[in-house]
């Protein structure tokens, strides 16, 4: 699903009205039309009373038509108007006039903090105030009124974007944006649904289709998608029944050192749950027999020295090498990734302590082959990348980091992003469960393990990412956020691909408004 920018939503309403010879004020009425189907399936005309608080803009305009449908519908619904400007869109007039016409009790002027409705508990708040269209902070006495939202508990509605965000830079004022529990977003999510610092303003979102034009939705390019099932399907690729294990290739994991032979078990052992034909690690020589009994089906190579890796040398020709999990940052073995570096020619996936060697020798970055893939946490990027301000901030430094050595990032986190040169790929699956020892080393395996198979590197990562996250997702209806391990992870590997085929069940919608 793409995420289209400000920018690019104002222009596909204006393609909208032009294609579909429609006026701006129509397209408002079917998006407000379109709240109003979503509250009334839920509400079904329970009498809980609704405060819409409605902006001058265009926002204020889809709040007004919501209002009239919900007072023509019988509901309890108090209608606000938050007058911070003396501008007004031409749309938001309209509306104006046409719910003064349905009901006796016209919106209620609010001008200051002085005539702040009493919110319950109970109620419901919609927030219509300012969505896309904000391009300064809020007013003193809106910031009050936003607080007094949460402070009265009430369940919290926002349209579009909840009021105090901006859709392209950081918000100036943390305590000036509404908190919703629910947002409905016109056509598609909002980058700042997926930003560390910006998702806490939405518990949740949902997309509401308001016809905007189907051939400008398919042919424009954006600067971020969103990777779910419908995304990933079609990159997979099925095998043929004669197949055998030398079609699918040959991943080399190298890592390891004294106390950390585990990592490179889990990096092993997930790029064989992924698919790959054939595995085998390269580690120090006191991680050969404990590999060998932990994980048979994988063939080991040893560095001569016991606890360390201080000489990358092996007579194998894999088809992709996954480098860094456990692989400790010894003097001789910083030595040994430069020298492998400078020799290697293979796809690679870097993570770990491989990652943290880089970022102390920068040089080291230009020897890295194109489109290798880079896997750090929030700490390894930020030894990689320098501090950031805030997440659009950070997500330029990565795209530059990106550009200037033809590299692919993966951010790990909540939603991880990967990150190809000005592209940014969203993830949609995963959990908090994820969060405990040995989860990054799992992905690097499976990144490894799928572009040995023949994925290439980008949709190798966009397939082995989703995977990973639905494989953790699975394994958390057995185990609980609290008691997922990375080995459950890779034991769920393949359920996520059995997941990929099965049809999602269509909820049946009833008691619509007809669009106009």
């Amino acid at each position: 699903m793409k995420l289209f920018s400000k920018e690019q939503i104002y222009e596909g309403d204006r393609l909208t009205t032009e294609r579909q010879n429609i006026s701006s004020t129509d397209l408002m009425e079917r998006a407000g039309t379109q709240i109003f189907n979503w509250i009334h399936m839920r509400m079904q005309g329970a009498q809980v009373p609704v405060h819409v608080f409605c902006g001058i803009g265009n926002n204020g305009g889809d709040g007004l038509v919501l209002a009239r449908h919900l007072t023509t519908h019988g509901y309890n619904v108090i209608t606000y108007i938050v007058n911070y400007s003396e501008t007004r869109s031409k749309d938001f007039l309209i509306n104006y006039d046409r719910i003064k016409s349905v009901s006796k009790d016209w919106p209620i002027m609010m001008t200051s903090t002085q005539n702040f409705p009493e919110i319950h508990k109970d109620d419901i708040i919609v927030d219509a105030v300012f969505g896309i269209g904000l391009n300064r902070p809020p007013a003193d006495w809106v910031k009050d009124l936003f607080l007094r939202f949460r402070e009265s508990g009430a369940f919290t509605l926002s349209i579009d974007l909840p009021s105090g965000l901006y859709t392209d830079k950081a918000v100036d004022d943390k305590e000036a944006v509404v908190h919703a529990n629910y947002t409905l977003s016109f056509q598609s999510p909002k980058l700042v649904f997926f930003l560390p610092d910006t998702a806490k303003y939405t518990i949740q979102w949902e997309v509401l289709d308001i016809g905007i034009d189907r051939e400008y939705l398919i042919n424009t390019e954006t600067e971020a998608e969103l990777i779910a099932k419908f995304e990933v399907l079609p990159l997979y690729k099925p095998r043929d029944k004669f197949a055998h294990k030398g079609d699918f290739g040959h991943v080399l994991i190298i890592g390891g050192s004294h106390g950390k032979i585990g990592a490179v078990h889990l990096a092993s052992k997930a790029a064989l749950y992924a698919g790959t034909g054939l595995v085998t690690a390269f580690v120090p020589d006191c991680g050969y027999h404990s590999l060998q009994a932990s994980l048979p089906e994988a063939m080991v190579i040893t560095d001569k020295e016991d606890c360390v890796i201080s000489d990358i040398n092996f007579n194998i020709h894999p088809n992709a090498i996954g480098i860094g999990t456990g692989l400790g940052i010894d003097k001789r073995t910083v030595q040994a990734l430069g020298i492998f570096l400078k020799a290697n020619d293979k796809p690679l996936v870097v993570d770990a302590d491989a990652l943290n060697i880089i970022s102390e020798n920068n040089a080291l970055l230009k020897l890295l082959p194109s489109q290798a893939i880079l896997t750090p946490h929030p700490k390894e990027l930020e030894r990689l990348i320098g501090p950031w301000a805030d997440d659009f901030e950070k997500l330029q430094k990565v795209k530059a980091l990106s550009i200037k050595h033809d590299i692919i990032v993966v951010i790990k986190g909540a939603n991880t992003i990967t990150v190809y040169k000005d592209k940014l790929y969203i993830n949609t699956t995963g959990n908090p469960g994820m969060a405990t020892a040995g989860t990054g080393d799992v992905l690097t395996g499976m990144i490894t393990g799928m572009i040995a198979q023949g994925y290439e590197p980008l949709p190798a990562t966009l397939f082995a990412v989703y995977l990973h996250g639905r494989s953790a997702d699975i394994s958390l209806e057995d185990y609980g956020y609290q008691s997922l391990t990375a080995s459950h992870i890779i034991e769920t590997i393949g359920e996520a691909y059995i997941d990929l085929f099965k049809q999602p069940e269509q909820p049946q919608q009833e008691g619509e408004v007809e669009q106009s």
